[in-house]
């Protein structure tokens, strides 16, 4: 059975990692996998749905996703909206560069950068949404994300973190729903 990708985001990708690695010797390797088209994970589902009912009232143009990493909820939110702004904000050079590939490819909306939320100095309420899905857990100042989270946001900031311990070792938070409320109410 031949696996489906979500065409026009490796199309673009594959564009722009031929313009950005033209002649560079030790390039990457190009990696289409990301592409690949599988079931939505359910915390995607649930923020696409949300998402589905604000992007067309108008109350989301521009949305900041904070750690987009290898594209799990951005390329899922590039599909369902094309004509949104993104940008996507990650720490990790490579996985910049790989959105980098994607913007240079023809996704226009797509505005990739290698920033770190807790000092990023973007203007305040840049953004429409703010989402950070499975990242808190990762930064060692939560107050600092949050509050940057939130002097960045216009109108939401969706968050999701792991509800149980797992055994990843960059997981250094766990929060309860009380805790997460406490952070940003703080």
């Amino acid at each position: 059975m031949e696996q489906q990708y979500i065409s026009f985001l490796a199309e673009a990708y594959k564009r722009g990692y031929e313009k950005k690695y033209a002649g560079v010797k030790d390039a990457p390797e190009m990696k289409l996998h990301y592409f690949k088209v599988k079931e939505d994970l359910p915390r995607v589902q649930v923020v696409l749905s949300f998402l589905q009912g604000i992007v067309p009232a108008g109350q989301c143009k521009t949305l900041l996703d904070v750690g987009s990493g290898r594209g799990v909820f951005l390329f899922p939110l590039l599909r369902e909206f094309p004509d949104l702004e993104v940008t996507s904000l990650d720490i990790l050079p490579h996985r910049v560069a790989l959105h980098e590939c994607i913007h240079e490819g023809g996704i226009d909306n797509l505005h990739p950068l290698q920033e770190n939320i807790c000092t990023w100095d973007a203007p305040d309420k840049s953004f429409d949404v703010v989402t950070m899905l499975e990242v808190m857990e990762h930064i060692p100042d939560t107050l600092a994300v949050v509050r940057n989270a939130i002097r960045l946001a216009r109108n939401y900031i969706i968050v999701s973190v792991p509800s149980k311990p797992d055994d990843n070792p960059e997981h250094i938070h766990l929060f309860s729903n009380d805790e997460l409320k406490r952070l940003f109410l703080e």
